[in-house]
């Protein structure tokens, strides 16, 4: 397996979908695993594309069938990241984004540690509060309620490998390709990848 795991994780409002989309589309050696879920459809949602559309049956068998990485249960509906689909991709030498929450994080970690983890932060509670309100959807009462839910989510900064800030998306998105470069060549990376050169330089051939 010399593919790498990146967990990405952020506070509500603080740009992640964002990066992640856009550190996807520069390279190509980068994919995001698509989640599934138990939820309906939305208009203009594909399915295998935005996610995984399943029953909660066929879900919940999964679960018992220890199919998911980590998995989740968020207003009524059930999301999960399959097991499978990301160890293919790692054995592929594919690297693989996982775009989830840090409970989700915690859960990828117990399983496999090996994985790289990455917390993106807001420069300040003041523009993590205008980006939520930017949105101009909800009402004051529940940009609060994210907004106190968000300092929570952050309080778990600890727990990651890595801490990106996003002030400047430039220079965030900058942040995030030197992370993916630098585990690229790490040893455990690089070890499986050029393992063949590394055994000729070995016997002198």
């Amino acid at each position: 397996m010399s593919g790498t795991l990146f967990i990405i994780a952020a506070a509500s409002g603080t740009g992640k979908t964002s990066l992640v989309k856009e550190l996807v589309a520069s390279d190509e050696r980068l994919g995001v695993s698509v989640s599934h879920t138990t939820r309906a459809p939305r208009p203009g949602e594909v399915d295998g594309v935005n996610y995984h559309f399943t029953s909660r049956e066929q879900f919940q068998q999964g679960i018992s069938q220890q199919q998911f990485l980590e998995h989740a249960e968020v207003f009524g509906n059930l999301y999960g990241t399959s097991k499978g689909w990301v160890d293919e991709q790692l054995a592929a030498d594919h690297d693989v984004i996982l775009e989830i929450d840090w409970q989700g994080a915690q859960q990828v970690r117990q399983l496999m540690p090996q994985a790289m983890s990455i917390f993106i932060l807001p420069p300040s509670l003041a523009a993590l509060a205008e980006r939520l309100n930017s949105r101009g959807t909800d009402s004051a009462e529940v940009i609060a309620h994210r907004l106190s839910e968000s300092i929570a989510d952050i309080g778990h900064y600890a727990e990651f490998d890595y801490l990106v800030i996003n002030d400047d998306f430039t220079t965030a998105l900058a942040d995030l390709h030197a992370i993916v470069r630098a585990a690229r060549l790490s040893n455990r990376s690089q070890s499986a990848r050029q393992a063949h050169l590394i055994r000729r330089l070995l016997s002198g051939g």
